[in-house]
C-alpha cells in the first residue's frame, strides 16, 4: 500500500541519505512492477522438447527401445541430449543478450540526496526519496508534488487521456509539520508510469513498486506483446508449408513401406527419418538468435536497441531524416558573433556594432578568452542572455552564454547572479522564446530577459517592418556563416501579477548573438557512405535556413530544395510528398510537422529513419519505421517512443548500425539459403532409398549426428560472417519482397541437388567399385600395390560410411559457397571467420570419430572404408563444391531486378 503522508523527518531539502535510502530499498524491494515471469530452465526446457525435431528425436529413441536396440536407443539419446544441450545454448545466448539491452536501456531517475543531485536507476528509488522531474522525463513512482513550475502530464498511461494535466504542488498545512496531511488533491500527485511534457517539479515520492497505482493495476509495458515481422510471418508461411509436405510424405511412405514389408516399427522408424530430413526446425534458432546477438553488436557501435524487431528493418532504410545540432554536430557551442544597435535602447534601422572572434572560420575551437575584447556595449546582451537561461544550465547554447559571461563581464557587471527567479515562461509550440523574470531588490522593478529565435523575439519587441527587415538581414548574414542566431531583449515590470503571456510586457530589442557549433568530423565520410548506399538524407532542424544549408554544405549532401516550416503548413500532403523527393534540408521545423513529414515519406513507399530528443518528436518515432531517440540530451518520452537510442547522439553511429543492420540481414539470408539447401541432400538420402526399395540409408540417428552439425553452422558460424566490402555500395532492400524469390529458391535448389548428386555419384562407385578397381588397378601405369585389397567389395556400413564423407565434405563447401555469396571460395577464404573454420573442422573431427570409433560406428552402422574410397568420397564432396561454385557463378551473371527505393 502507498504510505498515507511523506514522514516529516524526510521532507527536507537535502533528501535522503545514501543510508537512509539502502535501508528503505532493503525493506520495501525494487522499484520494479511484476513483468511476465521470465521463463525458468525448466521452462525452457519443456518448451524446447515440445518442438517437432525434438519429438521426433525421442520417438525414435523409444521405438528402437520397443524394437530390442538398446544400443541404438541409448547412443540416439546421447544424440538428443546433445542437440538439446547446443539448442539450449544457442537460446541461452539470445535471451542473455536480450537481458543484457535490457539491463542498458532501464530508466533513469534524478534524486535528491545527501544534498546533492544524483542520477540513479529507476529500481533503486525508494519511499521518501526526492524525485527531480523536468520536461520529458518519465516519473518513476507514485509522489506528491512539493514544488511546481508550469508543470503538465502526460497521464495517459493510467486514464486513458491524451489530454495532458496541469498539477500544482501541495499548499503548506497550517497546523505545522506535525500535523497529519489529509489526502492530496488529484492535482497534487503525481503517478509511476506518466510523462513530463511541460515544466518541471520536485516530488516527494510515496509509493515504489508494486505499491504504486501502475503496479496495482498490473500494467507493464513490458508485457505488451509485439507483431511478427514480415520476415518471421513468410519463414512461418514456408514452414507450415513444408510441414504440410513432410506430414502427406511420411504418411505414404508408412504406409508403402508396411505393404511391402509387413512390418510396422522400422516403417515408422524410416518415416521419422524422413521428417526429421526434410523439416527445417532450425528457422525457428536462427530468427531467434541473429536479431538478439546482432542488437548486443549494436551496442558496441554506440546504439542501444528497445525493440528487437527494428534490426530486421535497419538495413532497409531507404530515407534517414536527422537532426543537426549534436547529430552532425559536436554540440558545443561556441559564442562566435555578436551585434547590437551602436544607439543603445535603438532598434530601427542604423547603424550595428559587431564583435567577432578571429578567424571566423575556426571560431568553434577557439576559446572566448582569446577573442577580441568585448566593448561595455555588448554587455547587456550578454548579460540578458544569461538571465533568460537556466542558472545552473545544461543546454550548450546556456552553457556558453555563462561561458562568455565568465570571461568577459566582470565581478560589478555579474552582480545580477544575487537575483532570485520568480517566474519563468517557457518555450511553446507558438512561441519560440524562453522568458525569465528576476526580482533584484524589493524595492525595483523586476528584470524581465527573454532570449529565443529571432523572430519570435522580434514580435515581442513589436519591431517595425523597416527594422524587422534590417535585422533579418544580419540574422541571414549570420546564418550563411553556419551560425546558430539567436536574439535578446528585456524589460521592466512592477507588481506581484505576472501576466500570462510574455506579449504583455514591453520589451526592448537588445541585439543578435551568434553561436558556433562545429561539424562532427566523422560525417562527410558517413554521408559518403549513405550516398553509396542510394539512402536519402534529411536535415530537419528548427534553426535558419541558411546555418542549415551550411552545416549540410560542410557535411557533404548534396544539393537540393530547402523546405522550411511555414511552406509545410501551406502544402497539401500530395504536394508535400513531391516536395520530398528533392528535399535536402527542412528548415524551422517545429515537433508537430515532423509527423507529417513521416507520413509523406511512408506514403511514397520510403523506409523511413527519424531522429529526435524531444517530447513532442514522439509522435513521429513512433510512426518512424525506425524510430531513433537521442542518449545523451534526449527525453524519457522519446527514448520510450524509439526503437533504438544513440549512447552518443552521433549521426556517424546510426549509419555504423545500418551498415550492421544490412550485414545481420544479409547473414540472415545466407543461412536461411544454407539450412535450405543442406536439407536437400539429407531429405534425397533419406527418400530415395524408400522410393527405390534399398535398403535405408538416412536413420534418425543419421539426422541427429547430422544436426549437431547444421546447427552451430547455421547460427554461429553465419551469425559471426563479417559484411562484404560492397555492402554500403548497394541500393535498400525491398521490404515488400518475399524472402524466398524464385531465385532464392532456385539457388538453394540447386546447391542442395548438386551435393545430392554428388552423394549418388559416390553410391554409384561404391556399388562399381569392385569392377571399376579390378580395371583401373589392371591397368599398365598403376603402381604395385594389392589390387586385392584396392578392389575388394564395399560392405553396406562402407558405402553408407562414404555416403556421410561425400555429404559432410558438401556441407563443408555449402558453407564456404554461401558465406562468398557469390560461390567463389577464394573470396570467403581471404575472408577471416574463424567460427565457420571450426565449425567445418569440428564436423570432420565427429565423422572420423563415428566412423572409426566402434561404440560410434556401430550404433551408426558405419565401416571404416579403405584409403581410396575415403579419398573417392572426399574428392565427390569437393566437386560438389565446384558444382556449387560454378552454380553461383551462373546465377550471379545475370542481372538481378532492381530492389532498392532510393531518392529519385
Amino acid at each position: 500500500m502507498a504510505i498515507d503522508h511523506p514522514p516529516d523527518h524526510l521532507n527536507t531539502a537535502q533528501g535522503l541519505t545514501t543510508a537512509q535510502a539502502q535501508v528503505r530499498l532493503a525493506a520495501d524491494g525494487p522499484n520494479e512492477v511484476a513483468q511476465g515471469t521470465r521463463r525458468s530452465v525448466w521452462r525452457r526446457l519443456a518448451d524446447m522438447l515440445r518442438q517437432p525435431m525434438f519429438a521426433l528425436l525421442v520417438t525414435a529413441a523409444l521405438l528402437y527401445m520397443l524394437l530390442g536396440d538398446l544400443t541404438e536407443g541409448l547412443t540416439l539419446s546421447v544424440f538428443v541430449l546433445a542437440v538439446l544441450v547446443l539448442s539450449f545454448y544457442q537460446e541461452g545466448k539470445s535471451e542473455a543478450a536480450i537481458e543484457a539491452l535490457r539491463q542498458l536501456t532501464q530508466a533513469q531517475a534524478r534524486v535528491l540526496r545527501d544534498g546533492q543531485t544524483q542520477l540513479i536507476p529507476a529500481s533503486d528509488v525508494v519511499a521518501g526519496d526526492c524525485l527531480l522531474l523536468s520536461e520529458g522525463d518519465r516519473v518513476a513512482a507514485d509522489g506528491w508534488l512539493l514544488q511546481a513550475s508550469n508543470l503538465q502530464m502526460d497521464e495517459s498511461l493510467s486514464t486513458g487521456e491524451s489530454v495532458a494535466v496541469d498539477k500544482s504542488p501541495l499548499e503548506p498545512q497550517p497546523g505545522g509539520s506535525g500535523s497529519p496531511m489529509p489526502k492530496p488533491p488529484p492535482q497534487a500527485c503525481v503517478h509511476g508510469g506518466t510523462f513530463v511534457v511541460r515544466g518541471s517539479g520536485q516530488v516527494r515520492v510515496t509509493a515504489t513498486g508494486m505499491r504504486s497505482q501502475i503496479g496495482q493495476i498490473g500494467l507493464s509495458l513490458d508485457q505488451v506483446q509485439e507483431a511478427d515481422t514480415p520476415l518471421q510471418q513468410q519463414t512461418a508461411q514456408l514452414v507450415k508449408v513444408l510441414a504440410s509436405l513432410v506430414a502427406v510424405l511420411c504418411v505414404v511412405m508408412v504406409l508403402t513401406l508396411v505393404w511391402r514389408t509387413g512390418q510396422w516399427m522400422p516403417a515408422l522408424l524410416s518415416g521419422i527419418a524422413l521428417a526429421m530430413a526434410i523439416l527445417p526446425e532450425e528457422y525457428s534458432v536462427v530468427l531467434t538468435l541473429f536479431p538478439a546477438m546482432g542488437a548486443r553488436r549494436l551496442t558496441r557501435e554506440g546504439v542501444l536497441t528497445r525493440h528487437i524487431n527494428a534490426i530486421e528493418t535497419l538495413g532497409a532504410i531507404s530515407v534517414l531524416c536527422t537532426d543537426k545540432t549534436g547529430t552532425l554536430t559536436q554540440n558545443r557551442m561556441t559564442v562566435t558573433a555578436l551585434a547590437v544597435p551602436r544607439v543603445a535602447g535603438s532598434s530601427e534601422p542604423g547603424e550595428v556594432l559587431q564583435w567577432r572572434t578571429p578567424a571566423m572560420g575556426q571560431a568553434s575551437s577557439t576559446p572566448a578568452a582569446t577573442a577580441a575584447p568585448l566593448s561595455t556595449a555588448f554587455h547587456p546582451l550578454i548579460e540578458h542572455a544569461i538571465l533568460a537561461s537556466a542558472p545552473t544550465p545544461f543546454d550548450p547554447m546556456e552553457t556558453a552564454f555563462h561561458a562568455m559571461g565568465k570571461d568577459h563581464l566582470s565581478e560589478a557587471d555579474r552582480a545580477f547572479g544575487a537575483g532570485q527567479l520568480v517566474q519563468t515562461y517557457a518555450l511553446s509550440p507558438s512561441l519560440k522564446a524562453m522568458s525569465h523574470v528576476w526580482q533584484f531588490d524589493p524595492d525595483d522593478p523586476h528584470v524581465v530577459s527573454v532570449k529565443g529565435a529571432p523572430e519570435a523575439v522580434m514580435d515581442l519587441c513589436h519591431l517595425s517592418p523597416s527594422a524587422r527587415a534590417h535585422w533579418l538581414a544580419r540574422v541571414a548574414d549570420m546564418a550563411a556563416q553556419g551560425l546558430r542566431v539567436l536574439a535578446v531583449a528585456h524589460s521592466r515590470f512592477e507588481g506581484q501579477s505576472y501576466p500570462d503571456t510574455p506579449h504583455d510586457f514591453d520589451f526592448e530589442w537588445l541585439g543578435l548573438i551568434g553561436l558556433t557549433d562545429p561539424l562532427r568530423p566523422e560525417i562527410p565520410q558517413a554521408m559518403a557512405d549513405c550516398q553509396s548506399a542510394g539512402i536519402q538524407v534529411i536535415v530537419i532542424t528548427g534553426d535558419f535556413p541558411a546555418t542549415a544549408r551550411e552545416i549540410a554544405r560542410q557535411a557533404g549532401l548534396p544539393e537540393g530544395e530547402t523546405l522550411t516550416g511555414d511552406v509545410l503548413e501551406g502544402l497539401d500532403d500530395a504536394a508535400l510528398r513531391e516536395w520530398l523527393r528533392h528535399v535536402t534540408v527542412c528548415a524551422r521545423i517545429s515537433p508537430h510537422q515532423k509527423l507529417r513529414i513521416v507520413q509523406a515519406l511512408q506514403a511514397q513507399g520510403q523506409v523511413v529513419a527519424m531522429t529526435g530528443d524531444g517530447v513532442n518528436d514522439a509522435p513521429a518515432l513512433k510512426a518512424a519505421h525506425v524510430g531513433i531517440a537521442m542518449g545523451a540530451r534526449g527525453t524519457d518520452v522519446a527514448r520510450e517512443a524509439a526503437d533504438l537510442v544513440l549512447v552518443d547522439d552521433n549521426f556517424a553511429s546510426i549509419v555504423r548500425g545500418i551498415r550492421l543492420g544490412r550485414r545481420i540481414f544479409g547473414n540472415l539470408q545466407k543461412s536461411m539459403q544454407y539450412i535450405f539447401a543442406i536439407h536437400i541432400p539429407i531429405a534425397g538420402m533419406a527418400l530415395v532409398p524408400m522410393l527405390m526399395g534399398w535398403p535405408a540409408l538416412m536413420l534418425p540417428l543419421h539426422v541427429a549426428l547430422l544436426e549437431l552439425v547444421i546447427d552451430p553452422a547455421c547460427s554461429l558460424a553465419f551469425e559471426n560472417e563479417p559484411a562484404p566490402a560492397n555492402v554500403m555500395r548497394q541500393a535498400p532492400r525491398d521490404t515488400r519482397a518475399a524472402l524466398f524469390g524464385a531465385r532464392t529458391i532456385g539457388l538453394a535448389l540447386g546447391q542442395g541437388l548438386a551435393v545430392l548428386a554428388c552423394v549418388a555419384l559416390t553410391y554409384a562407385i561404391a556399388k562399381l567399385w569392385p569392377g571399376a578397381g579390378e580395371a583401373f588397378w589392371s591397368m599398365p601405369w598403376t603402381p604395385a600395390l594389392d589390387a586385392m585389397a584396392l578392389t575388394a567389395a564395399l560392405s553396406e556400413a562402407q558405402i553408407r560410411a562414404m555416403l556421410f564423407i561425400t555429404l559432410i565434405t558438401g556441407n563443408a563447401a555449402l558453407i564456404l559457397s554461401n558465406r562468398a555469396g557469390g560461390g567463389q571460395f577464394w573470396r570467403s577464404l581471404r575472408t577471416p571467420n574463424a567460427v565457420a573454420y571450426g565449425v567445418i573442422a569440428l564436423a570432420g573431427f565427429f565423422l572420423v570419430l563415428a566412423i572409426h570409433w566402434p561404440w560410434l560406428s556401430g550404433p551408426l552402422q558405419f565401416e571404416p572404408p579403405p584409403l581410396w574410397p575415403w579419398l573417392t568420397a572426399v574428392a565427390s564432396g569437393v566437386l560438389s563444391g565446384v558444382g556449387v561454385s560454378v552454380l553461383h557463378w551462373a546465377m550471379s551473371a545475370r542481372p538481378s531486378p532492381p530492389q532498392g527505393r532510393g531518392w529519385t
